[in-house]
């Protein structure tokens, strides 16, 4: 008869089972336990205050979470349920199990705290030879926000629905007052009714003070983006110059537009237009990410659907972080960062812009591809010096690094870790949660790293 192993699952262990022998050695989530615990975690368990039943320490409860993201395993419910079901989220919890709440609490009462210890994770990375920093990629992408699309309003919907609210709430106001209840369909509760409506208008006179204060607010920024470019042109005026063009056509204003969209839901986020087509409502995400190691060196979420006044933000977040890890020296991006006032501020940075101007051809002529471009004008502007090196087979050479690097961190955080929905709300809230993802990325590609 064949010989099959023995099935004994009665049998007691001779000794107490060890969480060590869980695992092999290579395991990921061994790695994130031993670099959380080289983390300086004083400033989360400085606000415990010891008083009441025992705390899970932050540590367990940081390594849950990012394991977590790694994994697909994102929402507080799940991780509580692999704490008994997982054996990597339950040698991370040493055997413990922390409830869905403490995790949701954790999440969002340290959101803050997630930006140093991401900083941290990256200094640790450098001291580990991993990390340079030389060149960056600047990329962005759409991921949905914990709200749905139906759930938003345009700013000419809501005054449908608000008239005809309105109405109605006239209507049956009218029929609570009269002496003939025979109208009256049958199951209606009148009042029932009426405190309905004006609890919907309620809410819809509060999104209709946030879209004008929105649009207020957007109706300055144009009116002063307006004076700045006629201070200039008339400051070439001023020094003999003649400015190029026509001047800028004075901002019409005008208050929030038929157009205007509030999600009930989640107000921070925006309808935006996806890739694949179509428009969903999303935050955008950005991240800087290392050309040499893949590594994510700087994450931002913004609300803008275009990344064109996206390279002042990174400048900030690598600026901020610079005593810490250093600044690189040359910054890539695609067509839709291109303009001037970037090419200079990245200048004004320390920092070399490689910044497409223009798609380009997806397969150049055999010459063109080694050819060199002609001699540089000694008159030329910083935006003209950019365009000449981009056309160097060292400016080209430096720029393909751009696609092979930072588009492939997207499709993997989304493709592989999952990660395609935000589960927090509220801009502030939500980009805590893509330090927490940027976080997990860069642990996930360490351990790779460390491994190769």
């Amino acid at each position: 008869m064949r010989g099959f192993i023995t099935v004994d699952r009665q049998t007691d262990y001779l000794l107490p089972p060890s969480v060590e022998d869980w695992l092999p050695e290579d395991h990921l989530a061994r790695f994130i336990v031993e670099v959380i615990d080289r983390l300086d975690l004083t400033e989360l368990t400085r606000t415990y205050g010891g008083r009441g039943s025992a705390a899970h320490h932050p540590a367990v409860l940081l390594g849950l979470l990012i394991y977590g993201y790694v994994t697909g395993v994102a929402s507080s419910r799940k991780i509580e349920r692999a704490t008994y079901d997982s054996v990597a989220f339950r040698y991370i919890a040493a055997n413990t199990h922390p409830d869905h709440d403490t995790l949701a609490h954790f999440r969002r009462r340290f959101g803050a705290q997630f930006e140093q210890l991401f900083v941290q994770v990256l200094m640790l990375a450098r001291e580990m030879g991993l990390l340079k920093l030389g060149k960056v990629s600047v990329d962005g992408s759409k991921i949905k926000a914990n709200a749905s699309k139906h759930r938003s309003l345009s700013w000419g919907h809501l005054q449908k629905i608000e008239k005809q609210l309105q109405q109605e709430v006239q209507q049956l106001m009218a029929l609570a007052e009269s002496e003939d209840r025979k109208n009256v369909p049958d199951g209606m509760e009148v009042p029932k009714e009426i405190a309905l409506r004006q609890e919907r208008l309620a809410v819809l006179d509060e999104a209709k003070r946030k879209l004008e204060a929105r649009a207020k607010e957007r109706d300055l920024a144009a009116q002063a983006e307006y004076e700045c470019k006629m201070a200039k042109r008339q400051a070439k005026r001023d020094a003999g110059k003649k400015p190029g063009g026509k001047d800028p056509e004075p901002p019409i204003g005008g208050g929030a537009q038929d157009k205007d969209q509030i999600s009930l839901t989640d107000e921070e986020s925006r309808i935006m237009k996806v890739s694949g087509g179509g428009f969903d409502q999303c935050y955008n995400e950005q991240v800087a990410v290392d050309t040499d190691s893949m590594l994510v060196v700087g994450a931002f979420v913004t609300q803008a659907g275009n990344d064109s006044g996206q390279i002042k933000p990174a400048l900030a977040v690598l600026e901020k972080q610079k005593e810490q890890i250093g600044m690189p020296a040359q910054l890539l991006a695609d067509t839709g960062y291109f303009s001037a006032a970037n090419v200079d501020a990245c200048l004004a940075s320390g920092i070399e812009p490689l910044i497409a101007m223009k798609r380009e051809a997806h397969h150049l002529p055999v010459f063109d591809r080694f050819s060199e471009p002609p001699p540089l004008a000694a008159d030329a502007d910083a935006v003209a010096r950019m365009a000449h090196k981009l056309k160097t087979k060292s400016g080209r050479a430096d720029y393909a690094l751009r696609k092979q690097t930072v588009e492939p961190v997207f499709g993997i955080i989304k493709h592989v870790m999952k990660f395609r929905q935000f589960l927090m709300r509220g801009l502030q809230r939500v980009g805590h949660e893509w330090n927490l993802v940027a976080m997990a990325w860069n642990l996930k590609r360490m351990m790779a790293m460390k491994m190769a």
